[in-house]
């Protein structure tokens, strides 16, 4: 579920485990004909072009091609690019710290990665990059894009960006860095439980069972889980955050390829919120894959309300297959479902309760943040819920319904 993440985060990853199919529609004589059409062009450049070309370069770009061609979150990783993969979802790698993904041949930004350098450049959800330093972007594949926007921490790059409502595209300079995501943040809010989920990486579920547990021994009555502008992650850790809020045995998410083929993935362990304790999720357009599903499993099993705006709408599943040279292929093989049964790749999930949050809201929450910085605030989360509509609706919420349980 997250898309790919690169120094800059390229699409959304999200990993189902591993298996390769083989096309059973394509008659045997076909496959050969392109095979054959595929190694006559090779021997052609190779023989002929005017320079002695690099074999390997040319097979590495020719599957990169093949992949780039199925979809926005297919790829071909070369071994050093591979390995620049793997790290980042440990949750350190070099960049400005955003998620893209294509839309009508240009990247689109699907979330900026909190903290990071393009968060505090103002990036948003479903802005569209439309050149790189000021090179077009059109046509151009996610790789390439993504190779032009990474760079050397402190350098800088300058994205052209179009944004809906904006009277005319805007420059940004944004210098690079080193981006560590802190995956789960947390603070208690009066009687409440705050907790934000980044990204879903490796140890994320761990992570939030310890911010459960130190809200838990706080007294708090109930809890907010923030999933906005958070791109997704792994779809391991997906399944063991909403096994923290569901009970045993309850299906979380499945997910069917093109045989038909199904994986269902259950919670397995007694809940460590309790079952009467009410959640509220946050989500917006900026919340995608691993955010959804968690989303989606406690929506549909009636474990959650969902405020906000509706989310991004990636329900595609994307394996790692590693090859023999070290490089490895990122392959969508399947979709995923809600425990309903609800495809919502390219829908995404509607909130219970749609609140709204304009651009401007989020630039002023954004600036009092820093503000707030500046003046010396070291507290590891700020809310504001005065600026913030939707976190002050999910506190309305959790109030009323532990209003009501007291009356009961």
């Amino acid at each position: 579920m997250r898309r790919f993440f690169l120094p800059v985060v390229a699409g959304v990853f999200f990993f189902a485990g591993f298996f390769v199919g083989v096309s059973k529609t394509v008659s045997k004589e076909d496959e050969y004909s392109y095979l054959k059409l595929f190694t006559d062009v090779l021997k052609i450049v190779k023989e002929n072009y005017v320079k002695e070309p690099d074999m390997k370069e040319l097979i590495y770009g020719a599957l990169n091609g093949m992949l780039s061609s199925l979809d926005p979150f297919s790829a071909f990783f070369p071994p050093e690019k591979y390995k620049e993969f793997m790290q980042e979802t440990e949750g350190e790698f070099g960049g400005i710290g955003i998620e893209i993904s294509m839309e009508k041949g240009r990247p689109i930004v699907v979330a900026p990665i909190e903290g990071t350098p393009a968060y505090r450049a103002g990036l948003r959800a479903g802005d569209v990059i439309i050149a790189v330093d000021g090179e077009d972007t059109f046509g151009k594949s996610l790789l390439e894009i993504v190779r032009k926007i990474r760079g050397k921490p402190g350098t800088k790059v300058t994205l052209t960006i179009m944004r809906k409502g904006a009277e005319k595209p805007f420059k940004v300079e944004i210098t690079r860095a080193i981006i560590k995501i802190e995956s789960v943040k947390w603070t208690k809010y009066e009687d409440l439980g705050y907790i934000k989920i980044i990204q879903f990486q490796h140890n994320t579920s761990a992570d939030l069972r310890k911010a459960v547990r130190d809200l838990l021994n706080q007294g708090i009555r109930g809890i907010i889980l923030d999933l906005r502008n958070n791109p997704g992650g792994l779809l391991s850790e997906a399944v063991k955050v909403s096994d923290v809020f569901l009970p045993e045995g309850k299906l979380i998410v499945y997910t069917k390829g093109r045989g038909g083929e199904e994986d269902k993935y259950f919670s397995k362990d007694p809940p460590l919120v309790p079952e009467d304790m009410p959640v509220v999720v946050l989500i917006n357009k900026g919340s995608a894959s691993a955010s959804e599903i968690v989303t989606g499993a406690l929506k549909d099993h009636g474990r959650a309300t969902v405020v906000g705006e509706k989310s991004f709408g990636k329900a595609s599943v994307q394996n790692i297959i590693p090859l023999e040279d070290g490089s490895a292929l990122k392959l969508t093989v399947a979709y995923y479902y809600t425990p309903n049964g609800n495809l919502i790749h390219k829908k995404g999930i509607t909130p219970d309760v749609q609140v709204s949050m304009d651009e401007k809201t989020w630039e002023q929450i954004a600036e009092t943040v820093r503000r707030l910085r500046i003046e010396g605030n070291t507290r590891k989360v700020i809310l504001l819920p005065d600026l913030d509509v939707q976190l002050r609706k999910a506190i309305e919420i959790l109030k009323a319904s532990i209003e009501r349980r007291n009356a009961a």
